[in-house]
């Protein structure tokens, strides 16, 4: 993935209802450590990472990078919500220079059914939208992944395309910032 382009980071954190999107912070890693090696949180994209190599991989300030969000609920790590330029070999073409961004996000299980993902992934698009007006947004997931499909048409996304991937149907979806985030 590359940058987002002309966008001042990191923002201000991003304060929702109940959610706080911000910059990872060194409290962070064991977090992220969680979402990397759980086996449910891998489930739809390659599995799970081995404890032991995260543990030495990961730096004690994990990665910061623009487009990355922490989400936060009452001041503990729950998930991350990211936005990023997709790398050349995979862009879908819905831009006319096809450097679309593309919207991911991680949460620990722990956190799933609550509605924290539809909240964090709408105020980040909600940002996105103001930083970047005009772009449009790609997501990609399993079909299979029933609770990621309902969260992309919740969120205002509409299906491009579906097509095999690593074994399993995949789909692609776009958002614009003139079609409500939720």
């Amino acid at each position: 993935m590359t940058q987002l382009g002309p966008v001042a980071w990191p923002p201000a954190p991003i304060r929702t209802e109940r959610l706080v999107l911000r910059e990872s912070e060194a409290r962070d890693r064991a977090a992220f450590i969680e979402l990397f090696t759980s086996p449910e949180v891998g489930a739809y994209i390659g599995g799970p990472r081995p404890r032991d190599e995260c543990e030495r991989a990961l730096p004690e300030t994990p990665e910061r990078r623009p487009g990355l969000f922490v989400i936060e609920l009452d001041g503990e790590m729950i998930g991350t919500v990211e936005l990023n330029r997709r790398d050349a070999e995979r862009r879908s073409r819905v831009r006319p220079d096809a450097a679309e961004a593309e919207l991911g996000y991680l949460f620990l299980p722990e956190a799933w059914g609550r509605g924290y993902a539809a909240e964090a992934c709408a105020a980040a698009l909600d940002w996105f939208a103001d930083a970047l007006p005009g772009e449009p947004v790609v997501l990609c997931t399993q079909t299979a992944n029933d609770r990621s499909m309902r969260l992309a048409a919740k969120l205002g996304f509409t299906e491009v395309e579906r097509f095999e991937a690593w074994g399993a149907e995949q789909w692609k979806g776009v958002w614009s910032s003139v079609t409500p985030s939720g």
